[in-house]
């Protein structure tokens, strides 16, 4: 793979559920007139990012040595995104199989035969996300808040080991009536121990009324992410992100089972099949020290080899450089930072982007924050 350093770029993805401001305010410019939802830096067919010379960088990597094992995104999200479950490779590659004979136009759940573990950091002061199932107890708990409109679905989870079948039944659309009368009682609920989970609930009531989601909402664990915090989805756990900017890094896939909060296409039955229904708290990923790289460059570790994701911090006097592993994308965040690496240089700003081969370290001076997205990363 012959040395290079060179700029990336692509056009925010205008999905519904995007923001207007955020990602514009990052990089310095006015509102957008519609959705700004993500913007991908990578090579994944569907959307490549571009080189300088018009260039995908998909052709690129085809023609140095094959496709990234990963893509690394800045994702906005103004409204709440679709509850969703991501599969493994085993399940990926099963389902694209079985739908190989759809007709053209079809509805499909497997764009690839890949899974799609991601990582995602908040950019934003709060970050909010709804992320696998809380345990029936607490469940419970909060959906006695409610003034018995959920009683029905408080029967259906007398232990942790129902919570799969219920969240079944809530998407399958066999329980609208609760449905309703749960999104009715939310404007009465008060709860001191889950007021943020209930605000929360009320907001996507707004976005998506009517939607089974909504209840679903209530038994999956209310995260809010400070700027700097991470979250790891492993496959089958099921999520929803609801507000906030991130940078997210995941493996190279687009496979995504939908169950509801969205007009996309939905496949309850198929995401069941692929959901992992133990329930628990999903932590949050703190960054630490990056081994073989400088100080100020931390690493946020998780258990997956298909990524890794650094972010060094510079500012005067306090450079940083990192050894890469493999072709790599750095992304800048804050300032202005500028990168060395191949005997060459530039400068990024927030919202933009630039390829490096993994010959040479990689040097970034200046004053900001950059992210670094390459492959591999989890110690074996």
């Amino acid at each position: 793979m012959s040395r290079v350093l060179t700029t990336l770029t692509n056009a925010p993805r205008d999905y519904a559920w995007g923001s207007r401001t955020l990602i514009a305010a990052l990089e310095g410019r006015q509102a957008s007139a519609g959705p700004e939802a993500e913007v991908w830096f990578g090579d994944h067919p569907a959307d490549p990012a571009e080189l300088p010379d018009g260039t995908g960088l998909d052709e690129w990597t085809a023609a140095h040595g094959g496709r990234l094992p990963y893509l690394l995104k800045l994702l906005a999200a103004g409204s709440p995104l679709s509850i969703q479950v991501h599969p493994t490779k085993r399940q990926a590659a099963a389902g694209r199989a079985a739908e190989a004979g759809l007709p053209a136009g079809a509805p499909r759940n497997y764009a690839d035969d890949n899974h799609k573990p991601e990582l995602l950091v908040a950019l934003s002061d709060r970050f909010e996300a709804l992320c696998g199932l809380r345990r029936a107890a607490d469940t419970k708990r909060l959906l006695a808040s409610l003034g018995g409109a959920a009683d029905e679905l408080v029967e259906r989870i007398p232990e942790d080991a129902a919570l799969g079948a219920a969240v079944g039944w809530l998407l399958s659309g066999d329980a609208q009536q609760l449905t309703d009368g749960v999104i009715a009682a939310l404007a009465e609920a008060r709860s001191t121990e889950f007021a943020a989970t209930l605000a929360n609930a009320r907001r996507i009531a707004l976005a998506h009324p009517g939607d089974p989601g909504v209840v679903v909402a209530l038994m999956m664990n209310h995260i809010i992410l400070r700027r700097g915090e991470g979250v790891f989805l492993r496959a089958g756990l099921l999520h929803a992100y609801v507000s906030g900017l991130g940078v997210e890094v995941m493996a190279a896939s687009d496979n995504v089972l939908r169950g509801g909060l969205t007009p996309k296409h939905i496949d309850v039955d198929e995401l069941m099949t692929v959901l992992d229904p133990a329930p628990g708290p999903v932590p949050v990923v703190l960054p630490t020290s990056a081994a073989g790289s400088s100080r100020g460059v931390e690493a946020f570790e998780v258990p997956i080899d298909d990524f890794s994701l650094l972010r060094a911090r510079v500012a005067p006097g306090a450079d940083a450089r990192v050894s890469l592993t493999g072709p790599a994308i750095a992304l800048a965040t804050d300032g202005d930072v500028t990168v060395r690496h191949a005997g060459d240089s530039l400068v990024l700003r927030p919202g933009q982007a630039a390829l490096m081969t993994p010959d040479a370290d990689a040097e970034f001076t200046g004053t900001g924050t950059v992210f670094v997205a390459q492959p591999g990363g989890y110690p074996s």
